[in-house]
């Protein structure tokens, strides 16, 4: 079908919306007011015509066009053009955006989806913020209100939440017809999550200043609040003051909790605090409620999180108190006092009963069980309370594995039954319990629902269920049946051996890059490989080789394209070079603007002003730093950014077109060219940015200031919107708020718990523990210790990698229960130095004996503290357990000696000798194996290494071990002339191990498919040794992991192909590409993927056609 009419009679409707809204033309077929002839486009220019307004078809389609694209890009200007619109026409316009139905708009051949596109228009931001502004402002005087509150209602959860600024419910009516009000108040209830801290409480003030006028009472005891006020606010009845509460009546709160949405509400309270929880507890109390009925704390939802009423409370009670407590995880902060709440509930449910008796009624806080409490568990309990084991969540590894003895020990066999009952416990079988396990009961498990557990498991453990079912020799049958993640285990060497796979198998599962490209190079192409495609699904791109997108024909390229830009989080760099490369020369003049930022900078001196936005847009929805990865092609891009902003933010509406490329904008714009109105939306973006520069941290941080003056001053509510941005503070600065918002300070260290926070942070964290911290000094110190306070349970699972902070001396004086509950956190803080972890291993020795005396569980528990075991200490371990040696090396820190020690430890305690070692063995010793000798890689079993390379191809070993695993992949793949892209992707580092001659006689074109791990691991006299040419072939990602070193060994030559290479330069045409080339525009920004040039504008501008009349004749 052609695109052309498609444009023409979209803008064409566009314009008419504006200019026509209110004309009726009779349609010959009266009572189907949704028919549309065959000749309607001729009546429509007739009808222009009459008007004396003489257009042709090109004509009307590049003024709609321009229209179009000034409204999309220019937001403002829609926003003053709905703003101009009488009373009908904004009246048409609203109820459009009402409409539900799925409109489908006929014009011959030509069907238009309208739901689809108002659908759009509610997901583009610009038009979004322009849509609710001008709803706040007219739709009320307008429309019913009924009808604004749904249209608000839609906007806003179009939006990422931005839109709802403090200043927002000003502009709110206070007269809202009560229906309106409440359900606008549901729309503010399901956003609550999105919205500011000061937000909130602005909503909140708006929502209680409706209720409380609505309220008549003169006497000023009597509280507003409600049963169904409470029902109203829902999770804003955590903004109410203690004072309210407490006057709320019991009959009122008596008759709240009986609502049988009650529960529900209370389960989503997620940040109330303690004195908030405990004032409404106590009301709850002095209604007719009893509190310790069964049926009453079943309705308390997140309160029962502070239940204090524990006093000759009964052990059953106590139960049920516990099963409720499961979702207290939920809760936004307070976990430390939850910890001690679940204590005291499980020594009040296990009074005179043992744990043997009560374990299958505790719930979640079996959690909180030591060792020592686990190890004591009978067979037969841990049997009988398996249904309430395998479901609970939180447990540590270590436990885990306590329990699963335990369990096995009373199965005795490992059958499909009794690892189908096991559920979150799987993870504590053994990798050699999984090996020697039937292959029937097996292929069982990997079919049940229990297949979702199986993803929980280690490397090793993987390997080892894949090497059973593919242990018989049908690899097909047993590779079928493995799922999601796990898949990722599957090696290239199983598939190869396999020829005729059936590729649609592959669908939903995570494949292996090396995977993909031999089946896209099995299957042939272009349309086999676009047929793959589609059946395997899209995650088959990250196979695609530039050969594989060359041979695509223009129309398929373009008609394909949405699906590569709609997975390009799946593509490396250099495959998104290729697919720039190939659009500039299909159909250069409508190419997505983001991909020039692919192609090399000069490219982007040729975007014209006028097209600077469209530019900007595409840009800004994509990662800059996935498609840019040197720095100076990078600040290249950024300074073509900054001339199209003309280094200034002005407004909101320019803060949703620069999109993601906020995180890259220079510290002086940040610091002065973001205005004042801008400013609240552009800190609600880069609150995601993953990265900021610490000149753009100095920026943001000096805003900050700015805008709320010292932290001595600010509010609860500035701190939990500031969230990530304290990080940014000094101590100093910092010590104010640690001592006034303590806790609002630790839910912020927990939030942010994937980084590394600085220092300063870390302490002001420690801080705010220590003054809160109730502490009394021990009555039987160790000897050393006395006057020392050291950490109590409750202070270390509060600081998480806060802990970093104590001094070796509080760490050794911690009593013995205190490190028993608290090993596991200790050895996750990454920011211990190495004497405070050797200070804790010492602890470790006072509290469990010589290493020798350690056991499987105790030595997972250790973490990072193993680090500070000596090479001798690490010959006492037992390590006759390959799941116990990977537990070790997940840490990446050990010296050359350590790592020795621990392979030795293995082979000696299991028995093996190296000849004997299984896949999953070879995969468990991890980081370890690079302590391997020449001859000892030698000894490795081709059959097992063949089918663990890509695990392997992961170790940053030194060049001499890289080099022995390198000879052995030759005995899988032959001499490396024979190996293909496919290869290089599934041997990672150990491609790094090819000496001068190998590398220099590969192909260019496998270049780029060395993985860049593999790059850097690369020798600098044998990187010097590639020619020219091959450098230049190295793609993006490949160039931009050249080391220094290997940088200052290359010549002049060399490293002009090196920087063809990390500018994207097209390798196709090497080296005669002129440097001048520049692209070509068209009149119009271009065309969307797939569309010829001439609708681009169509493409990003078709949101705005939610304001078509469906009837406009």
């Amino acid at each position: 079908m052609s695109q052309e009419p498609r444009t023409y009679f979209l803008f064409l409707f566009f314009f008419l919306s504006h200019g026509v809204a209110s004309h009726s033309v009779p349609d010959s077929r009266q009572g189907n007011s949704h028919g549309w002839t065959a000749d309607l486009c001729h009546r429509i220019l007739a009808y222009l015509n009459s008007r004396n307004v003489t257009f042709t078809i090109p004509s009307l389609q590049a003024a709609m066009e321009n229209h179009l694209e000034q409204r999309l890009y220019q937001p403002q200007k829609l926003l003053e053009d709905l703003r101009d619109t009488d009373a009908q026409q904004f009246h048409t316009v609203m109820k459009c955006l009402l409409e539900d139905k799925k409109d489908l708009l006929e014009l011959e051949d030509i069907v238009i989806d309208l739901g689809e596109i108002r659908k759009q228009a509610l997901q583009s931001p610009g038009v979004n913020r322009s849509l609710f502004l001008i709803t706040l402002e007219r739709c009320f005087q307008v429309l019913n209100s009924l009808e604004c509150v749904e249209i608000l209602g839609r906007v806003l959860r179009g939006s990422s939440g931005s839109l709802l600024q403090p200043n927002i419910p000003e502009k709110l009516p206070q007269d809202l017809r009560e229906d309106a009000f409440k359900n606008l108040s549901v729309v503010f209830k399901d956003l609550y999550d999105q919205t500011s801290a000061h937000s909130q409480r602005a909503l909140y003030s708006w929502m209680t200043g409706i209720l409380q006028m609505s309220f008549n009472a003169t006497d000023d005891s009597v509280s507003w609040v409600s049963a169904e006020n409470l029902w109203i606010l829902g999770r804003y009845m955590v903004h109410l003051s203690l004072e309210e509460i407490v006057k709320i009546s019991p009959v009122e709160i008596g008759l709240f909790i009986s609502y049988d949405n009650a529960t529900k509400q209370l389960d989503t309270v997620y940040d109330i605090t303690p004195e908030l929880a405990q004032a409404f507890l106590e009301r709850i109390s002095s209604s007719s409620f009893d509190m310790r009925n069964i049926s009453t704390i079943h309705r308390l939802g997140l309160l029962v999180c502070f239940y204090n009423d524990l006093d000759l409370l009964d052990a059953t009670v106590a139960q049920v108190l516990l099963h409720q407590m499961i979702k207290c995880s939920h809760l936004r902060g307070f976990q430390a006092g939850v910890q001690k709440l679940k204590a005291d509930l499980l020594d009040i449910a296990t009074e005179n009963q043992t744990l043997n008796e009560t374990l299958g009624s505790l719930s979640d806080a079996v959690v909180g069980l030591t060792h020592s409490q686990l190890e004591s568990l009978s067979p037969e309990a841990v049997h009988g309370a398996i249904s309430t084991l395998n479901q609970v969540s939180g447990w540590a590894k270590s436990q885990v594995i306590i329990l699963s003895a335990k369990y096995l020990a009373h199965e005795k066999v490992l059958s499909f039954y009794n690892v189908s009952q096991m559920g979150v416990l799987l993870a504590g079988v053994g990798t050699q319990a999984f090996y020697g396990m039937d292959r029937r009961d097996l292929l069982q498990v990997l079919r049940s629902t229990n297949s979702l557990h199986v993803s929980d498991l280690s490397p090793a453990q993987k390997q080892g269920v894949l090497s059973k079912m593919i242990e018989a020799g049908d690899t097909t049958s047993g590779i079928v049946e493995i799922q999601g993640a796990f898949f990722k285990e599957v090696s290239l060497f199983d598939l190869r051996g396999e020829p005729g796979f059936n590729t649609t198998v592959l669908k939903e599962k995570e494949v292996l890059t090396s995977i993909w490209m031999h089946v896209l190079a099995e299957c042939g192409f272009p349309t086999p490989m676009m047929n793959t495609l589609i059946s395997a699904g899209w995650q088959l791109v990250k196979g695609m080789t530039c050969s594989h997108i060359d041979a695509m024909s223009a129309d398929s390229f373009l008609a394909h394209f949405h699906y590569f830009e709609n997975n390009l989080s799946l593509l490396s760099p250099y495959q998104v070079n290729c697919l720039a490369w190939k659009y500039w020369e299909v159909s250069r003049s409508s190419m997505p603007p983001f991909l020039l930022a692919a192609l090399p900078a000069h490219h982007l001196a040729s975007v014209p002003a006028s097209q600077c936005v469209p530019f900007l847009i595409s840009l800004g929805k994509n990662q800059l730093d996935s498609l840019v990865l040197d720095s100076h092609k990078k600040n290249s891009v950024l300074r073509k950014v900054q001339q199209c902003l003309n280094n200034s933010i002005a407004d909101e509406f320019a803060v949703d077109i620069v999109g993601k490329l906020l995180c890259h904008l220079p510290a002086a714009i940040i610091h002065s060219g973001i205005s004042a109105r801008a400013w609240a939306t552009a800190l609600h973006g880069l609150r995601d940015c993953p990265g900021l520069s610490p000149e753009q941290k100095a920026a943001v941080r000096l805003r900050l200031l700015e805008q709320y003056g010292l932290p001595r001053n600010w509010t609860a509510e500035t701190m939990k919107d500031l969230g990530p941005f304290l990080v940014l503070f000094s101590g100093d600065e910092l010590s104010s708020v640690a001592t006034k918002f303590p806790e609002i300070l630790q839910q912020t260290s927990f939030k942010i718990a994937g980084t590394l926070p600085p220092p300063e942070f870390l302490w002001a964290v420690f801080e705010s523990v220590w003054n809160s911290s109730e502490r009394n000094p021990s009555s039987h110190p160790s000897p050393g210790c006395h006057g020392v306070m050291a950490p109590s349970s409750s202070d270390i699972f509060k600081l998480a990698e806060a802990n970093a902070c104590w001094a070796p001396e509080d760490l050794l004086c911690m009593e013995e229960h205190t490190f028993i509950r608290s090993v596991e956190l200790l050895g996750a803080v990454r920011a211990f130095s190495l004497p405070q972890l050797v200070t804790l291993k010492e602890k470790a020795v006072q509290v469990w004996d010589m290493p020798s005396y350690w056991k499987e569980h105790h030595i997972t528990s250790l973490g990072r503290i193993a680090l500070a075991l000596n090479e001798s200490e690490l010959e006492q371990l037992d390590l006759s357990s390959i799941d116990t040696v990977v537990s070790l090396s997940q840490q990446t820190e050990w010296t050359p000696g350590q790592a020795k020690s621990i392979l030795q430890g293995f082979l000696e305690d299991s028995g093996y000798s190296v000849q004997d070692l299984k896949s999953f063995h070879l995969v468990g010793l991890g980081t370890t194996l690079c302590a391997m000798n020449i001859t000892e890689i030698s000894l490795i079993k081709i059959s097992e290494f063949r089918v663990v390379m890509a695990r392997i191809g992961t170790l940053l070993c030194s060049i001499h071990i890289l080099a022995e695993f390198k000879r052995k992949a030759e005995a899988v793949f032959g001499h490396p002339t024979k190996w293909s892209s496919s290869v290089l992707q599934e041997l990672g580092t150990i491609a790094a191990g090819l000496t001068k001659e190998e590398l220099q006689m590969l192909d260019k074109d496998l270049m780029p498919y060395f993985q860049p791990s593999a790059i850097k691991c690369l020798p600098d006299e044998i990187f010097k040794e590639l020619s020219a040419e091959q450098i230049a072939w190295l793609g993006p990602e490949n160039a931009a992991a050249v080391t220094p070193g290997q940088r200052r060994q290359l010549s002049l030559v060399q490293l002009q192909s090196l920087r063809r290479a990390l500018d994207g330069a097209n390798t196709r045409s090497w080296p005669d590409t002129p440097a001048s080339a520049r692209p070509t525009w068209a009149p119009s920004s271009g065309s969307p993927p797939g569309e010829p040039p001439g609708t681009w504008g169509l493409w990003l501008g078709s949101p705005l056609l939610v304001i078509v009349p469906e009837t406009m004749w």
